[in-house]
């Protein structure tokens, strides 16, 4: 059955983060997500349709369109941890919502001409605003509006730019619980972004990066103090490419041991197919999986693996995600097997990886980086 918008607080109220990170200072909606809904509220109770959502980090804007009116929501995720999230937040609500009106799509076809208003997380990469915004413009009607919203600490004037390259009139709201929104009409036709490539000379890798994808077509620090320290490698038969982003060490260790089975593995779907990219751009064969950390990988069964583990949650600075893939990579090697991690030095994980991987060994330090090799018990 559809709710009324008093029913708002209560379906807010309800979600949880799982399978994603919980914890007592993370919530699963923020006044973002709020701001958006009573801003569509009364424009779905005037014209109740489909709304196409990108992005609904843990299912509030989902679920929140549905209790406020819209016929029926088209959603697209690029985390795969957030589609779970939102799955299990739907199945959580039982009859309180219609879940046969949530519909997943890729994001190029999310937005169609009969759903006349989007909703839309600002991502932090203004590349990947571009990216979905040139989509979603470029399948929308005429009439079609697109709301992006996010907290005032993460959007910044460019944003505004961006979008404007894509919709014709960009309006920025009031500040509200410390988020603003952007308002987007006039949807013009551009052609989709292609993927960067980049080429990093030091260790003779091209990288293909679609939009959004961290570091883009470069190495970021982290992942090239590891390769720096890669000459100490063991030899394997299977590793893993654990939160592989572009899957330049997936292609790295697949052109050093070609016969061995090589996995690029994220909860990104643009970084799964960057990863994808970045082998093929190598004349390499990796297998790229979209998947929350390991959970299609069976128990020991890796000989390696190696990782430059996220310290952010969403949007905020948290251990809870480099935990978890610490505690995926002991649950896949096989015993013996060594967990190659580069972390921000400061974070001092190696307690954390001794406790879910085994002894622990510092193989490099820059001055920011501290690259470990954990084997397991």
């Amino acid at each position: 059955m559809t709710l009324t918008p008093d029913d708002l607080d209560a379906v807010l109220g309800a979600l949880r983060r799982r399978p994603d990170v919980e914890s007592p200072e993370l919530r699963a909606w923020d006044a973002a997500d709020r701001y958006l809904l009573d801003t569509a509220a009364p424009w779905l109770a005037d014209r109740p349709a489909a709304v196409a959502i990108v992005d609904d980090t843990h299912g509030a804007l989902t679920l929140g369109a549905l209790a406020v009116g819209a016929g029926g929501v088209r959603v697209h995720h690029d985390s795969l941890v957030a589609q779970r999230a939102l799955a299990a937040n739907a199945e959580a609500a039982g009859e309180t919502v219609d879940t046969a009106a949530i519909e997943q799509r890729p994001l190029d076809e999310v937005m169609t001409p009969d759903a006349p208003l989007a909703l839309l997380r600002l991502p932090r990469s203004l590349d990947r605003l571009d990216a979905v915004a040139r989509l979603l413009a470029a399948r929308a009607g005429p009439d079609a509006v697109l709301i992006a919203g996010n907290m005032l600490k993460h959007m910044t004037p460019t944003q505004n730019d961006v979008l404007r390259a894509s919709w014709q009139q960009v309006d920025v709201s009031l500040a509200r619980g410390k988020a603003r929104l952007l308002t987007a009409r006039g949807p013009r036709r551009l052609a989709a972004l292609a993927p960067a490539r980049g080429y990093d000379p030091d260790h003779e890798l091209h990288i293909v990066a679609l939009p959004g994808v961290f570091a883009a077509a470069s190495l970021d620090i982290g992942t090239r103090a590891l390769l720096d320290a890669a000459d100490q490698l063991p030899a394997f038969s299977t590793a893993i490419d654990l939160a592989c982003g572009s899957g330049v060490l997936a292609a790295f260790l697949a052109r050093r041991s070609p016969g061995a089975h090589v996995i690029a593995s994220d909860v990104s779907a643009v970084a799964v197919q960057s990863a994808a990219l970045t082998a093929a751009a190598n004349g390499v064969s990796v297998e790229a999986v979209h998947d929350d950390g390991l959970s299609r990988q069976p128990d020991a069964s890796a000989d390696l693996i190696v990782l430059n583990p996220p310290f952010h949650v969403g949007a905020a600075v948290h251990t809870g995600v480099a935990l978890r893939l610490f505690a995926e990579a002991g649950r896949v090697l096989r015993p013996g097997g060594q967990l190659w991690s580069v972390w921000n030095s400061h974070l001092a994980y190696a307690p954390a990886l001794e406790r879910a991987v085994g002894p622990t060994r510092q193989a490099a330090r820059t001055a920011k980086f501290t690259v470990t090799v954990s084997r397991r018990r």
